[in-house]
């Protein structure tokens, strides 16, 4: 199965925060599964970093490659085919990167990973991450 985390599921997996359900670190340490990582929340992660909204370490561009190296995620790049699919969603939800996230999971048929109740809004296939 082909899964996409969203920004918070990736830190929070980093971090093993609380939060995440065990059934939720079951479905991403799987080795049948594949774990992705959009590179709409590396660019959240870099801007929040930016901004001092996030901490992350003094490199956060080596961090993240090491990260997704580490716990054998991949990267996502965002193509022209998921830009246009934002074109078919309804603006409930305002967060750009959470459209994204929402725009290339559909395209993509994956299913994406959040605890973001306003995501279930969509078409689109959670797993629900609490």
């Amino acid at each position: 199965m082909r899964y996409l985390l969203d920004t918070h599921i990736f830190l929070w997996w980093l971090v093993d925060q609380p939060k995440l359900s065990e059934a939720t670190k079951r479905v991403i340490a799987a080795s049948d599964n594949e774990i992705y990582v959009s590179a709409a929340s590396t660019w959240e992660m870099i801007i929040k970093s930016a901004i001092g909204k996030l901490s992350l370490p003094p490199s956060p561009q080596g961090f993240i490659r090491e990260q997704l190296r580490i716990n054998r995620m991949l990267p996502l790049p965002i193509t022209i085919e998921h830009s246009l699919a934002l074109a078919t969603l309804p603006m409930i939800h305002k967060d750009p990167f959470d459209r994204m996230l929402i725009a290339q999971t559909i395209f993509e048929r994956m299913v994406l990973i959040t605890d973001d109740p306003v995501i279930n809004s969509y078409p689109v296939t959670v797993f629900s991450a609490e």
